[in-house]
């Protein structure tokens, strides 16, 4: 499989790859598949999360709108 990056993303796996490769001693060639990996498990516990929250909501499982702003206000007093 071939995969196109664009100049961006190519200079941000070059500074990665660069960074991995002092600081842990790794091949800047194991960063390609490990960035694979992380994005498809990412892919799918977003995923697997969506589905979670559709079967909530088909069961009528909703925080009401109060319960949202007082866990908010809770969380991040003023």
């Amino acid at each position: 499989m071939e995969v196109q990056l664009t100049p961006d993303q190519s200079a941000r796996l070059t500074r990665l790859a660069q960074f991995a490769r002092l600081a842990q001693g790794r091949a800047a060639e194991s960063l390609d598949p490990e960035a694979i990996d992380k994005l498809l498990d990412y892919d799918e516990w977003f995923l697997r999360e969506v589905d979670h929250g559709i079967a909530e909501a088909d069961r009528g499982d909703f925080v009401e709108h109060d319960d949202v702003r007082k866990m908010n206000e809770d969380r991040y007093p003023a």
